[in-house]
């Protein structure tokens, strides 16, 4: 569903719930569609995968070169 700024502003519980059970929401602003309002698990699926937090794990992480002269 598409709202318009300042129904989103006035509704943004409704704008929540709708985005957490039937999916993304878009924003517009003057017409034109700025924004998306996603769940959580939405945003944790598109998400890239967090870096390796120490820097062994960092260098295990590093494709092997074997294949490299």
């Amino acid at each position: 569903m598409t709202w318009t700024l300042a129904e989103a502003k006035d509704q943004l519980s409704q704008v929540v719930r709708r985005a957490v059970d039937e999916g993304p929401q878009t924003i517009s602003v003057r017409g034109r569609e700025t924004a998306v309002v996603i769940g959580k698990a939405e945003y944790d699926r598109l998400r890239p995968a967090a870096p390796p937090r120490d820097f062994k794990a960092y260098l295990l992480s590093i494709p092997s070169l074997d294949a490299v002269d």
